[in-house]
């Protein structure tokens, strides 16, 4: 019996969605379904590099524009929300045109709110049924309600996160009222573990928004003038051809595939990164320690890296009081408890065998 064709849609914003959607199309792709993927610009050419031999289909993202300081972050986003809503429209349209000509049986949407058909299975993957504005409670809580108006569209929303206390997002995927069809999934990661010899003391994987991620770089190009142990930065511009020159000691690429990836984490003593829910469900899979710096301005990064701190599960600090040196030797005393998540891990794959069977017992006869 035929398996089902399914269009994987991750939201262009960062590399996030993209990254974490990996794991899902690779277990797809092994269990024998056509899988096409729609995506823009540097996501579309990460998940190429991934996925070569998989069909794609270009798909404009929200075209969302950053403010580089921290106090005026928040509201050019939440100014850009008319526009948002103009690019969910759109998706909606492009994917009805789509439908037509593919007739996909499954589609999967991380954060596409446009995503949806009739005509097909369609879920909506986030981790963040509630979300933070850093404007205050008054607007996330009309966010809130907006976000859970879209979701209703949808199938089903699967939640890549642990249902119950020990969880990786707190109230970001835990809010005091769920959807009804919303599934916790465990964490989503593309990376997997293995042993690996020592080579770096420091790994840095750089990520984010422009102007941000720059202003980071060169913040940590500073601090590491006086560090002396061999580090590797991963500067995480995967269409850019640009070299660095900087002291012995320090390594610097532009980007790393997933299997490159997790051999430079697992070859680090440290790593340093932004605290984006990706990052952190990767570090998790490998159980790996690590130095977590939210993105100043961006309150569900904020959050999360407090809710980590306070938990036990990652050492966290704000970029305006971060010291390298202080750091790693706060971060040397850290519990770093979060080998309770690892016999939940591959929650997801269960999630995509049975949406695969109810499938195929829909189209039995």
């Amino acid at each position: 019996m035929d398996t089902p064709k399914i269009l994987v849609a991750p939201l262009d914003w960062g590399f996030g969605h993209a990254t974490r959607c990996i794991p899902i199309i690779n277990e797809l792709v092994s269990r024998g379904c056509t899988v096409w993927i729609a995506s823009g610009g540097s996501c579309l050419q990460l998940l190429r590099k991934e996925f070569p031999l998989v069909p794609f289909l270009r798909l404009d993202g929200y075209n969302v524009i950053y403010h580089n300081t921290k106090s005026n972050f928040r509201w050019t986003i939440a100014k850009q929300i008319p526009k948002i809503i103009a690019a969910v429209k759109r998706e909606q349209h492009w994917l009805k045109k789509i439908m037509d000509e593919h007739h996909f049986d499954i589609i999967i949407s991380d954060n596409r709110y446009g995503l949806y058909s009739g005509k097909a299975v369609s879920v909506f993957i986030t981790h963040q049924l509630t979300i933070k504005t850093g404007i205050g409670p008054g607007a996330d809580r009309l966010l809130q309600k907006m976000n859970y108006r879209y979701l209703k569209n949808f199938d089903e929303c699967w939640v890549p996160d642990f249902e119950g206390q020990e969880n990786l997002a707190g109230k970001l995927s835990h809010p005091a009222a769920v959807p009804p069809h919303t599934t916790y999934i465990g964490a989503l990661s593309r990376l997997k573990k293995k042993e690996e010899s020592r080579k770096y003391d420091l790994l840095i994987v750089l990520s984010g928004p422009e102007p941000r991620r720059t202003i980071w770089e060169r913040l940590l190009l500073e601090e590491l003038k006086t560090y002396k142990g061999e580090t590797l930065i991963v500067r995480g511009l995967p269409d850019n051809n640009d070299t660095i020159n900087t002291d012995a000691g320090i390594a610097i690429v532009n980007f790393l595939s997933s299997d490159e990836l997790g051999t430079a984490i697992q070859q680090s003593e440290w790593v340093i990164c932004r605290s984006g829910y990706t990052s952190v469900m990767d570090l998790v899979q490998l159980e790996h320690k690590a130095i977590l710096v939210p993105t100043p301005g961006q309150p569900e990064q904020e959050y999360l890296a407090q809710w980590l701190h306070q938990h036990k599960f990652f050492y966290t600090v704000t970029e305006d009081s971060f010291s390298l040196q202080q750091c790693l030797r706060e971060a040397a005393g850290f519990p770093f408890n979060f080998s309770v998540f690892q016999p939940f891990l591959s929650n997801y794959k269960k999630q995509i065998e049975r949406l695969i069977q109810q499938y195929l017992m829909r189209n039995r006869f």
